[in-house]
């Protein structure tokens, strides 16, 4: 068994912490146990309730957390051993869901040189002739991940997407938690610790301070002039999108062991070469979760998890992650 150093922790949350979590709210937090061995730690007031009010997608983004450790300690030559899943609470704030110790002597991962580039492009796509072969390459490397490659279809699909969301963004309470995960101004005092901010959003100043009024006070009367649905369109994004992949998992597996699956399925995507957007509301929305289902030909063993775009981004990417500092992520 290897020890880690608060010097070495410290390093290893950094990188840990790039993994993605549910509109950026970062549940994840660590600590050092007397045993030596590493908790992951499960910040109990960090939540997105409206959006994911069974806190399926938290224990997600542990799992992503999780994946992001292992990646970190596979870089340095360390692994992942002996964990235990019990979860025991510390505090009224904080509850331990794993514990591992860790050991020396591991192959390199070949995706956890991807993990300082991948990030959400939420932009448009440029199309290339070079696409077809990377989504082969994808659709060999992960049996979890169907990619649909189909013009028309993909265009079906941003329909699908966009009613989706915005059958969510009617109601008050998403879109009152919504705004308040957004970053829409760098005077935030949160743009660039977590949440969505307008980089992120890949947004102007115009269309962050449009969307905090179309989200906002005007919604209502947008609505009912029938224009909220289009001026919060993504459709033309998702059109533009080389393939949407449908990422699939077991039914009844671990949410803990589905993020760590979610996490390496986006590295495979970029590592393909591709840059990725997850619509998660295809996946939350009962209708269009089974008519993907139908497309993909998705057996009744395994559930639609989440739906990206992937594509190339329209201008060059320049990976930037927004995150707490590690000192608040170390408990």
């Amino acid at each position: 068994m290897s020890e880690l150093t608060p010097d070495l922790l410290h390093e290893l949350v950094a990188e840990a912490r790039l993994a993605p979590s549910v509109h950026n709210i970062q549940p994840t937090r660590w600590r050092l146990l007397g045993d030596g061995r590493l908790a992951l730690v499960d910040d109990t007031t960090v939540r997105a309730p409206v959006a994911d009010p069974a806190g399926h997608d938290v224990l997600v983004s542990h799992g992503a957390a999780l994946e992001g450790m292992s990646l970190a300690l596979n870089r340095r030559g360390l692994a992942i051993t002996a964990m235990t899943t019990i979860e025991q609470p510390l505090s009224p704030q904080f509850a331990a869901l794993c514990s591992f110790a860790i050991r020396q002597g591991v192959a390199p991962d070949p995706l956890a040189g991807h993990v300082t580039h991948r990030m959400s492009w939420r932009g448009r796509f440029e199309a290339s002739p070079d696409d077809a072969a990377p989504l082969v390459q994808l659709a060999v490397a992960r049996d979890d991940l169907i990619c649909i490659g189909d013009r028309r279809t993909i265009a079906d699909i941003a329909g699908w997407a966009d009613q989706a969301e915005f059958s969510f963004v009617r109601g008050d309470d998403y879109r009152a938690e919504l705004l308040e995960w957004m970053r829409l101004a760098p005077s935030h005092p949160h743009y660039l610790l977590d949440g969505l901010n307008r980089d992120a959003l890949a947004m102007s100043a115009v269309e962050a301070t449009a969307a905090r009024y179309v989200l906002g006070s005007l919604f209502k009367p947008l609505d009912r002039l029938g224009l909220a649905a289009s001026l919060l369109s993504d459709g033309a994004k998702t059109v533009s999108a080389a393939a949407i992949v449908l990422f699939c998992r077991p039914v009844g597996e671990d949410p803990l062991t589905t993020g760590r699956h979610f996490y390496r399925g986006w590295l495979e995507i970029d590592r393909a070469g591709f840059a990725a957007c997850p619509i998660s509301a295809l996946a939350d929305h009962p209708d269009f979760n089974d008519r993907l289902r139908k497309l993909g030909r998705i057996g009744a063993d395994l559930r639609l998890v989440n739906v990206f775009r992937v594509g190339r981004p329209s201008k060059p990417l320049k990976p930037r992650h927004f995150r707490l500092p590690v000192d608040r992520l170390i408990v």
